[in-house]
Order: C-alpha cells, then structure tokens, then sequence
C-alpha cells in the first residue's frame, strides 16, 4: 500500500526519502496532534515520517462506512475561539466545509417543565462582553428569576479568576458553584449544559481550573468567542483525506497500520524508532499518542514521573446513531434537559442519507452506560427522543446502532493539571504531543492541534530551524 511519499509492502518501510536531505523527525500518531507536528515541521523545512497504527488518520475523530452512510464515531464541534483549530483547518484547506454559525444560538428543551415554555435558547447580541448574553440569560425560561441575577455574579466573579493560579487545579467546579450562589438547578440548566460537553464531566468531578478556562474563554473574551463550528462533512474528509493531501504536499512521508514498538536512543546522538521490520533513524522523536501508549514507548528517564501519565484518568463518550424515515428534527442540533438525551445533532447531509432523517445523539460522562447492550440503549432513547421530538411519534426507525469511545478524552478531575506534561522531555530530541498534555484546555480538538504545535516549536529549536513559519496563536499558546 502507498500512503504519502512513503510505500509498504510486506510490512516493511521502505527506504524512501521524504523531503530531500537535512535533518528528519518522526512523528508517532496520525490524530490531529501528529499531523499537526508533522505539518509544522515540514513547513519549517525538517524532513518528517509519520506513522500511525490504524489505516486512516483522525484519530479520534472519525469516519467509517456503514452500508451506503458515512458514519462518524461521534459528533465533534469547536468554537469560534479555537483558534488553533480554525488554523488547522484552514491548513489543510477545509475551512468551508466546517463552517461556525454566524452568531451562537442553541436551542434548549426541558422535558421536566409540565407548564410554560419547554423550550429555550443560549444566543448572543452584538454587545461587548458580558451584555452579548444579557438578553438572552433575561428571558431564559428554564431559570427563576434569582437564579438568572445569582449567574450573572458568578460569571463575574469567574472572569476575576487568574488562570495561571495553580490552586485552581486543586479545587472542583461544582463546590465553587455552590460557593457562589448556584443552585442545583442553575447547574443543571446552564452550566452542566456548557460543561458536560466540553470537558465530559459534570462541575463537582471537574477542575475548576480547566471549567474556568472553557468558560472564560467560550463566554467572557469576545462577544463571538461561543459561535459554534462543526463539520458539513464527514470527519474523515477533513481529518483523513484533506489531511492526507496537505501532508503529501508539504513532502511528509506518511505511513498507515504501521505501529511503533519502541523507541531508543542509537549511536549517534540521535533516536532509532522500531517498526516491524524495519528501524527509522531520526534526529527527533515526537510521541502523539495517547497518554499510556506514550508512557509504554517513553525511554527511562524521560520524565521524572513517567507514572504520572498513567493516573492522568479517561473519560467515555457514548454515541447513539437513529435513522427516521421522516425529518423529525427542524434544527441542525438541540439541546436538552429533564432527559438522558443530552444533545442532538442532525447528520442527514453529512453521512450522505438520501431519504428521512440522521440523528446523532452525543452523551458525555456515560460512564454507566458505555458498555449497555444496543437493545438496552434502544429501549431507554427511542422513547425519549418521542417526548423530546414529537414528530418521531408515528415515524420508522429505520437504523439504531452506537458508537462508543471508552477513553474519548482524559478526565478533567481537580489535580489533573500537574499531571500533564509539557511538549519537552528530558530525553533531548524527544517530544510529546496529544490533548492530555499541558495545552491548558480540555480534551478537545484545540487542544490536540494546540498540542502539536507546541512539539513542533521545541522541536525546531532543537534541530535549529526558525519558527517563524509557525500560527499566529502559537505565541498566546506558549
């Protein structure tokens, strides 16, 4: 098979050179941290290998066939604030196949109201922060009175934070709520609503160092900062395919289902990176894998507390994939509360459905329900989605299936962040890459792509190549 500038056959490498003489990096892991690693490096002018287990790119971010669909494993959004991933996506040519709404609105349905409006939504005008929400948190129906005015102090109180304060990592989310005046409700309806999907934990089991970043950076930066992006495609047309073609061009030898089995300093000075049947002789080493498979690859000595990385816990994202023989759903994603259903998007386009309606439903924190039989989940959503979208009442199911991610993003618990190491080991010439590591944001896109470049830029200043031709954020992000 030919993927890149690179051949395999028979499972060994073939010695192909990838960008002509100078210095080599190999980059370990094909997510968006690696390619990431290996885009900036090569545009810098290193030659790069880069090498990833499975057969595609993406990481956890994915698509695959199903029948005539093209599914993906879960569904992804970023905010206009993602600048990281903007870049990334701008770098790989498929900004315009993942647009971001022109200005946030998402709609929210409560099923536990039996009176008064169920539904309503998080908008933004165009006011300086904080007013860009004022109106919109005024008129949310599924908060009292007091317990609007009670959000609005603690979204001040929130922008006050320092979020180079270490202690911050050491306390939870929801205990600091409780501190500031929000009642359980409050937390439910507004901000679990915003924190379970972007840091995959509810507020009491969630640093209040990395909560305080999502929300004052999505909500209290810029009046747009919260915009919502998402894919038009599927994943694997942006972080596959386009993905592959700007690494073919930038000259990077990209080799597929070839898995790394160690790591090691050679001879030279330099690093040697064992693949069946064959050994890569490089000058640096960028390890973007996910944090036990980096702690396995790690030499001794690289770190002070390898073990560190094994305590850094995961978090699982359950994903329930419905196909109705009618449009059920009017909006392109909702929100809801007073359900198991979470949020739900529609993936009719995008997975190239001809007839009826694709819902994808994306459950966070479903520590209890990942490992559930399909029959069981089955039995549990279909009736919520007929109370949540009254036109699936009388409609065909024509598909039920699900997607899970057991470790779908490292578990954002207080006293995670001295856990996560930075790009730099203490092996010289040897990086580290991927979302767990010390971006400062959660388990997201941004901070994978956020990630890669942070390995790229120590990396160059190792092999003494300039960073200019690094993004603009890469300074804000140092």
């Amino acid at each position: 098979m030919t993927q890149g500038n690179g051949t395999r056959d028979g499972g060994v490498l073939a010695d192909v050179p990838a960008s002509g003489p100078g210095r080599h990096a190999v980059v370990v892991g094909g997510g968006l941290a690696g390619v990431t690693t290996a885009l900036a490096l090569a545009d810098a002018g290193v030659r790069v290998t880069l090498l990833e287990g499975r057969p595609r790119l993406g990481g956890l971010a994915f698509s695959f066939q199903r029948g005539d669909l093209t599914v993906d494993n879960g569904q992804h959004v970023y905010l206009r604030c993602c600048t990281a991933y903007r870049w990334f996506l701008d770098r790989i040519g498929g900004a315009a196949l993942a647009p971001v709404q022109e200005r946030l609105d998402v709609p929210v349905v409560d099923l536990a109201r039996t009176e008064g409006n169920r539904l309503g939504r998080l908008r933004r005008d165009a006011l300086p922060v904080p007013l860009h929400l004022g109106r919109s948190l005024a008129t949310y129906p599924h908060l009292s009175l007091a317990e609007r005015a009670s959000v609005g102090r603690a979204a001040l109180a929130l922008k006050g934070l320092d979020l180079a304060d270490p202690t911050l990592d050491t306390q939870d989310f929801g205990s600091w709520l409780t501190a500031h005046g929000q009642s359980a409700r409050a937390v439910e309806a507004l901000w679990d609503l915003v924190g379970v999907a972007t840091l995959n934990a509810v507020a009491g089991d969630a640093s209040l160092g990395l909560a305080a970043m999502v929300f004052k950076t999505g909500l209290l930066s810029d009046p747009g900062a919260a915009d919502i992006g998402w894919a038009r495609v599927p994943l694997g047309e942006l972080h596959d395919r386009l993905a592959r073609k700007a690494l073919d061009s930038a000259g990077v030898r990209t080799e597929v289902r070839t898995r790394v089995t160690s790591v090691s300093v050679n001879g030279n000075g330099g690093w040697s990176v064992q693949v069946p049947g064959e050994t890569l002789e490089a000058d640096a080493v960028v390890l973007a894998v996910p944090q036990r498979e980096a702690h396995d690859l790690l030499p001794d000595g690289a770190l002070d507390a390898p073990e560190n990385l094994l305590r850094i816990g995961t978090a699982p994202i359950l994903n329930v994939h419905v196909i109705y023989d009618r449009k059920v759903l009017a909006t392109p994603f909702l929100a809801a509360l007073g359900t198991p259903v979470q949020w739900v998007f529609d993936r009719t386009e995008a997975s190239g459905l001809k007839e009826g309606q694709y819902l994808a439903l994306s459950q966070s924190t479903a520590q209890h329900e990942i490992d559930e039989p399909v029959a069981a989940l089955r039995e549990r959503y279909l009736p919520e989605l007929e109370r949540l979208l009254p036109r699936t009442r009388g409609a065909e199911v024509k598909d039920f299936f699900v997607t899970r991610e057991r470790t779908a993003t490292f578990a954002p618990a207080p006293g995670v962040g001295r856990l996560r190491p930075g790009a730099r080991t203490k092996a010289p010439g040897l990086y580290l890459a991927g979302a767990w590591t010390a971006t400062g944001w959660p388990a997201t896109m941004e901070s994978a792509v956020r990630s890669g470049v942070g390995a790229a830029a120590a990396a160059l200043g190792a092999l003494g190549r300039s960073r200019g031709l690094l993004p603009d954020f890469f300074e804000e992000a140092a």
